[in-house]
């Protein structure tokens, strides 16, 4: 391209930011399931989120008196939590298969 006479600022925006783009949507997505996992793990240990707001690992922490007596409310807010990370690790992985432009024009059983 710098072959070609095109400006560094071209440059950067046909080939550069393209392939870029895709690696950064993709573990932004992954950390944000992550960040989730981690704030509930702390508002689970008492040392996260204040009791008074409500959080999956708080309602978790809550529920865990209860486990004893059968009642099924520990079940709701893990399956909650487990789901929501499920879906943004999910979301990433599909994005990088979106975004990938080696894999462009290729059916995706060849990718």
């Amino acid at each position: 391209a710098k072959a070609m006479g095109l400006s560094p600022f071209r440059i950067l925006l046909r080939h550069v930011l393209p392939n870029a783009v895709g690696p950064v949507i993709v573990v932004a997505t992954i950390a944000l399931g992550a960040f989730i996992v981690t704030e509930a793990t702390l508002s689970y240990l008492g040392v996260g989120l204040p009791p008074s707001v409500i959080s999956w690992g708080g309602d978790i922490n809550t529920a865990q008196a209860r486990l004893r007596s059968g009642s099924p409310v520990l079940f709701y807010p893990a399956t909650a939590l487990a789901l929501t990370v499920l879906a943004f690790m999910l979301m990433g992985d599909a994005l990088r298969d979106a975004l990938d432009p080696g894999a462009r024009g290729r059916p995706a059983w060849r990718a």
